[in-house]
């Protein structure tokens, strides 16, 4: 049964990891049970970093990234995990999601600090980018990749394991990485979490607000992670695999609510890409819930969306 209580202890958490802001909320746990669970979130997180974070050199995917296309390298349980999904999300999302865009965000000046092999000659562009041993857990890639966000979505839906493998006795738990968040159990607000779904062009309120319950909320932008490319014109990171530039899509932001925070990650941009005339009919077909924020500022969602919508600032379409 649900609690619905409001006198449960609140406790809240904050620190920085994977490039972006760590925020741990639990509800009804004892402080010494909430304490346990950010140290076991801070724990697992520092695990996920060292092995997926391209920033890091010494990353296991990094070492992966530096070998030849011909190598076989030995991949670690997470590394497996990423390199898995981001292989299958490729083909769900009909390309729209493709982990070879590292090589491009480097061209483009997203300079990551971990130089990568020079560009292997010979390879077929239709050929499979990613091959693995079944036997030996090895893999060899045909170019560099990055985890992204599907990597962060791991890494949340690893550590919230953690923080529930360290406290069982904690009724709700809310993890957020860099404004993409999953929650567990009961919240504060009558039972549920209230996340908000921010407006790109900025300010405090929010364009809506989603009744959350044991589910993920990511969120695609280019709000934040925008710069001035080589040629002087500004680009952003959510890169169209089709043409390998950045996506003009006629959106800001796409925000995606699933039970997994991975595929959260995976939709959100595979919809911002699909751009402003494909993403309604999409998000449909799928049975996505997707709020979508256009060039002027308007707000739209899908049916399974506004489902879940406990506000808005103003009305959109459900398309």
């Amino acid at each position: 049964m649900i609690s619905t209580r409001h006198d449960l202890a609140v406790e809240r958490f904050a620190a920085r990891a994977m490039g972006s802001a760590l925020r741990l909320v639990t509800f009804g746990a004892s402080e010494r049970d909430a304490a346990k669970a950010w140290a076991a979130v801070r724990t697992d997180i520092e695990l996920t970093e060292a092995c997926l974070s391209r920033f890091q050199a010494d990353s296991d995917l990094s070492r992966l990234n530096t070998q030849t296309a011909t190598a076989w390298t030995d991949a670690p349980s997470r590394l497996a995990a990423m390199l898995t999904v981001a292989w299958r999300a490729q083909r769900v999302t009909d390309g729209r999601f493709d982990a070879r865009v590292l090589e491009r965000l480097e061209e483009l000046g997203e300079h990551a600090g971990v130089p990568l092999p020079p560009p292997a000659s010979g390879i077929d562009p239709e050929a499979p980018w990613l091959q693995r041993d079944g036997r030996t857990r090895r893999f060899r890639i045909a170019q560099p990749v990055d985890s992204g966000g599907i990597g962060k979505g791991l890494g949340i839906r690893w550590a919230l394991r953690a923080a529930r493998s360290a406290a069982p006795a904690i009724e709700g738990i809310l993890l957020e990485a860099g404004g993409d968040l999953v929650v567990a159990g009961p919240g504060p607000d009558d039972g549920a979490w209230s996340v908000g779904v921010e407006n790109p062009s900025g300010g405090d309120r929010p364009l809506a607000v989603i009744r959350a319950l044991d589910i993920a909320v990511t969120t695609s932008s280019i709000a934040v992670r925008q710069w001035t490319g080589p040629d002087g014109q500004p680009v952003h990171h959510l890169i169209d695999p089709r043409n390998g530039h950045p996506a003009q899509s006629g959106l800001q932001a796409v925000t995606v609510a699933h039970r997994d925070p991975a595929w959260a990650e995976t939709w959100s941009k595979a919809l911002f890409i699909a751009g402003r005339g494909e993403v309604g009919p999409e998000g449909r077909r799928r049975q996505l819930a997707a709020w979508w924020v256009e060039e002027d500022g308007s707000l739209h969602m899908t049916p399974a969306a506004r489902d879940l919508t406990a506000w808005t600032a103003t009305e959109g379409d459900t398309t």
